[in-house]
């Protein structure tokens, strides 16, 4: 026969009464938050797991960040290449025009100041700006894409966009220079749109002995360069659908953790009222025999 001491008896009951009250008060704390890990010891395992998809959701925050800003410069390529190709495809109209040896002098020269206003509305173009205030077509320079000496624009741009990365080892080039749009290679030499339509408009007024045939000579040079511009809006294009697939790819994953954080670190309402419920009962329970017991004696169980 096992005896048991009147002290051990009390701080055994009064451990037991204690775990359930901590419990209980444990799964309020639960209840009330809508958290199943407050602290780290509630669920040490959990806890890590929490704290390792907080850190993955900061560092896709800063990916989803950057593919906005790419998307939303490349966006803005796009519309400036749209724009920049209904110039020169406005210039080819007038250019085919000029080409007709009906016309008066008069009228080339008309026509020679429309691709004049055409080639400077091509260097506003050249040097509109990004979502950060930035040259669009300038790479990673901080003033204008092309400067203007003489009449005669020049490149003031570096040599390539910057890269921002999307996560997962993925990047993307946010942009395109100025001389992937504008420069290209006609008849063995390279040359640009601005001294093709710079060479076309003074032709028209009056610089060359035959505007005719002039303007004849630059449809080819014209469409050499519409081609060069149509590339450029391919490849735009492609990137722009390349970071919708990594904000896509983002936005998956985030579900993921959305789901995993909730069920490691998300408490279930149901089941933890009816736990606590449970408890209560129990330690409800747990007191009352507690007082019954405590209030006998030898004698009473002598009688």
């Amino acid at each position: 026969m096992t005896l048991v001491s009147t002290s051990a008896f009390y701080e055994r009951v009064g451990l037991d009464m204690t775990t359930l009250r901590k419990r209980a008060e444990t799964l309020q704390g639960q209840i009330s938050s809508g958290e199943r890990v407050n602290r780290s010891s509630d669920d040490p395992v959990a806890a890590a797991r929490l704290r390792e998809l907080a850190r993955s959701e900061a560092i896709s925050e800063v990916n989803v960040a950057n593919a906005n800003r790419a998307l939303s410069d490349l966006t803005l390529a796009d519309s400036a290449l749209q724009e920049i190709a209904e110039n020169v495809i406005r210039a080819q109209e007038l250019a085919t025009q000029a080409s007709s040896d009906t016309l008066s002098p008069a009228q080339r020269a008309s026509i020679g100041e429309q691709i004049a206003n055409i080639r400077e509305n091509l260097i506003a173009l050249a040097n509109s700006r990004d979502s950060a205030g930035h040259a669009l077509f300038g790479g990673e320079g901080v003033g204008a894409a092309y400067t203007v000496s003489a009449g005669v624009p020049g490149y003031a741009g570096t040599a390539s966009s910057g890269e921002l990365a999307l996560g997962d080892g993925q990047s993307v080039t946010r942009g395109v220079t100025g001389p992937e749009v504008f420069e290209f290679t006609y008849g063995g030499a390279p040359t640009d749109l601005f001294a093709v339509l710079g060479t076309l408009a003074d032709a028209l007024k009056g610089g060359s002995a035959d505007p005719a045939a002039a303007a004849r000579g630059s449809l080819n040079a014209l469409s050499a360069g519409l081609e060069t511009i149509t590339t450029t809006e391919t490849v735009v294009g492609a990137r722009m659908n390349w970071v919708d697939l990594n904000i896509s790819r983002h936005e998956r994953q985030q579900e993921m953790r959305t789901t995993e954080q909730t069920e490691v670190g998300k408490v279930d309402p149901a089941k933890a009222i009816t736990e606590l419920q449970e408890i209560m009962t129990v330690l409800e329970a747990s007191q009352a025999s507690f007082v019954q017991l405590s209030n006998l004696s030898l004698f009473d169980m002598m009688r």
